[in-house]
């Protein structure tokens, strides 16, 4: 075969998928601009705003190359995103989000031509794994000492910020082999990432993330199957009439404890992470 059929579709630049918005132009509020270049991303979203003086942001850049070294254009990636219900309301102009983009363009990559809704397969940086390694092996030890027997194991993550601390769990729940786990904290507002991380790593695939929804009731899953259950203390404490925490809040937090331990052969293990 010759050399130039081996590089077909194989360039010499960098194809890159961008996305953008408009700063201030109410008429694309929430939406963003896809497109392609194999020029810097950078002068051909300049080039396109230079009328009006549009104000924008560019919100994404990813090379558009398979893993066999071909590429694709922004037509891919606007046809997978229209398979996923994605309104396409205006040209190369999507009511979406930069998230959703990037698992269009993941997609691609892979070979697909609709968004698989896991997209990392990312390892463990050196420090997750040495974490995971001292606690799964501490945890082990400690239920195979005699002395131990009834007592509930503690381990204490001295992780900083952008440790990767839900992800770096989730890999010790596998390697510990868990399939029911409860994190229950103070910060209602990291629920995002726990939910992200379990939804779109392939490590994780299979798993289901419980929370609490509107009605106060915490959503179904199938308890044959792997799962995650997120409570704040303001979810399972509740409030009294005065707006301070009742103290109720014992017997809710009993029954997700019961829901979430197998009568047969309890395997509560706390683990906590110091900020």
């Amino acid at each position: 075969m010759a050399a130039t059929d081996l590089l077909r579709e194989k360039v010499a630049e960098t194809p890159m998928i961008y996305a953008y918005e408009h700063i201030g132009v109410p008429a694309h509020d929430g939406m963003l601009k896809v497109g392609y270049t194999t020029r810097d991303v950078e002068t051909r979203v300049r080039e396109q705003n230079q009328t009006g003086s549009i104000r924008y942001r560019i919100v994404l850049m990813r090379p558009a190359m398979r893993k066999d070294g071909t590429s694709f254009d922004d037509h891919l990636i606007h046809k997978i995103l229209r398979r996923n219900h994605v309104r396409n309301p205006e040209g190369e102009w999507f009511v979406t989000d930069a998230q959703t983009v990037e698992r269009a363009i993941a997609s691609a990559v892979e070979g697909h031509e609709t968004i698989i809704s896991r997209t990392y397969s990312f390892p463990m940086r050196p420090e997750q794994e040495e974490a995971v390694i001292k606690t799964s092996a501490y945890f082990k030890a400690f239920v195979k000492d005699p002395a131990n027997r009834g007592l509930i194991p503690h381990f204490l993550w001295n992780a900083k910020m952008r440790f990767g601390k839900t992800f770096t769990t989730y890999q010790l729940s596998l390697r510990m082999g868990w399939t029911k786990v409860l994190v229950l904290t103070f910060k209602p507002a990291v629920k995002t990432a726990w939910e992200e991380d379990l939804a779109t790593h392939k490590d994780f695939d299979g798993w289901q993330f419980c929370q609490k929804q509107d009605d106060r009731e915490f959503n179904y899953v199938n308890e044959r199957k792997p799962f995650v259950c997120f409570a704040s203390f303001q979810d399972v404490l509740g409030k009294n009439a005065a707006g301070n925490r009742a103290g109720m809040g014992a017997a809710a937090v009993g029954a997700v404890y019961e829901a979430m331990n197998d009568p047969q052969e309890s395997k509560t293990i706390s683990l906590n992470f110091s900020p």
